[in-house]
């Protein structure tokens, strides 16, 4: 409609008033239609110099705002009742959840919840192997719980009378190599199942 600047700022004001009597003052379809026809028909000739607010628009200028009006604000008036009314649900669109882990115990694999496999399969495959301070420790159990048993005979012979200091140090010696090359070959043998059990999942990423 080529309008000036002040006939852009007119049309504005009527449009956000329009706006307010719906949101703040709630009025209905009909008093709106009735309030917007009040002030269209200060517009014309005979109404030039009592209302001067909107004499800066001709009948033509009237005609086609009520006609923007009208497919704009007034067709679409109860969905500005909904949106002004209405209570909306709030649309959840992510959730946070928090999930507790078992807490590392500072070895060198992770705890079964955090490997997401059976305890069977981690206790037989993946962890530690007991060191040989936890064997001494079993062994001095199994000692002491031997010597709080009564003695079947006063007069039996100690065994090691017989043997020197060298000697004792040599079974010893010996006792303690059979004992590493076992738990060395435990370790070995874990070591190489749970590198097969790593490198067959590699390959199940790698093919997904």
């Amino acid at each position: 409609m080529d309008f000036s600047v002040l006939q852009y700022s007119k049309f504005m004001t009527l449009l956000d008033v329009l706006l307010h009597n719906l949101r703040a003052l709630h009025m209905s379809l009909k008093d709106s239609l009735q309030w917007l026809g009040e002030v269209m028909a200060e517009i014309g000739p005979a109404h030039l110099q009592k209302h001067k607010k909107w004499s800066i628009f001709d009948i033509k200028q009237a005609n086609a705002i009520t006609d923007y009006l009208k497919i704009s604000l007034f067709q679409h008036y109860k969905l500005y009742e909904f949106l002004f009314y209405s209570s909306r649900k709030e649309i959840v669109i992510g959730a946070e959840q928090m999930i507790e882990v078992v807490k590392s115990s500072g070895d060198l694999f992770p705890n079964p919840l955090e490997e997401g496999i059976s305890f069977d399969i981690y206790s037989t495959f993946i962890e530690p192997p007991p060191t040989l301070d936890t064997e001494m420790k079993i062994l001095d159990q199994e000692q002491g719980s031997v010597e709080s048993q009564p003695a079947a005979s006063t007069s039996e012979t100690d065994a090691l009378a017989g043997l020197t200091i060298e000697d004792i140090k040599s079974v010893l010696a010996q006792v303690t190599d059979d004992i590493l090359i076992g738990i060395q070959a435990e370790i070995n043998e874990k070591l190489q199942i749970q590198e097969e059990a790593f490198n067959a999942r590699i390959e199940k990423l790698k093919k997904a």
